[in-house]
């Protein structure tokens, strides 16, 4: 076994909002509304797809008739897998946090509510993916974040067990979902939780991902 470092994907590793925003305004845009700013529904990124969408649709100025809510999410994911890295970037200092990792012997992991498919087609895009040993996603289970099954699943394959494992998020459901697999959690300041980090009660918190090889080694036995 090996310790392992388990790590949320939009607003914890990379920004995915310029990709997310193009997306739901183009899908807007086929139901002749407006495009929205970031500004508009930075707090709904990494969310998922049924807030973007049924939230979104509300700011620009129309409620949403359930029914039509799957066939809206839907061609959203369509546009958004088609242009899935365009802007989309990594955090200042995650490709090397993450080669510092490999190389002192961590396994990598991703747990995202995303789709699985979508959660490694970013990674692809951004040249991220062949540093996790296991990609989690919404869709991979039966269960999502916050249930503790996922992250320990992501933790079983990056080969590791939970005693010797760290999770990385930037809001509530990944704290919570690090507290019920009772695994210690590292929150980040710059993500799209909505509300300061250190709020979300996470065991240490960080700006930047220099920070992130001592907060590990601090929170991890031995």
């Amino acid at each position: 076994m090996r310790p392992v470092v388990v790590f949320d994907l939009d607003g914890t590793l990379l920004d995915t909002g310029p990709d997310l925003l193009r997306a739901l305004n183009r899908t807007l845009d086929g139901e002749g509304l407006a495009a929205l700013q970031r500004a508009d529904v930075a707090n709904l990124f990494g969310h998922g797809a049924r807030a973007m969408i049924g939230e979104g649709f509300r700011r620009a100025g129309r409620d949403i008739d359930t029914a039509r809510l799957p066939e809206l999410i839907e061609r959203f994911i369509a546009f958004y897998g088609a242009e899935i890295a365009v802007e989309t970037c990594p955090y200042p200092g995650v490709t090397g946090a993450l080669d510092r990792l490999s190389r002192r012997g961590f396994g990598l992991a991703v747990c995202t509510n995303k789709r699985e498919a979508l959660g490694r087609a970013v990674l692809e895009g951004t040249g991220l993916a062949h540093l996790f040993a296991a990609v989690i996603g919404g869709d991979s289970l039966p269960e999502q974040k916050p249930h503790p099954r996922p992250l320990l699943e992501a933790i079983n394959r990056a080969g590791g067990t939970p005693d010797a494992a760290v999770m990385v998020g930037d809001s509530e459901t990944d704290i919570a979902t690090a507290r019920a697999a009772g695994v210690p959690v590292i929150a980040v300041e710059f993500g799209y939780g909505g509300r300061p980090a250190i709020e979300f009660g996470a065991d240490a918190v960080i700006g930047h991902y220099d920070q992130l090889d001592r907060t590990i080694d601090a929170l991890l036995p031995g």
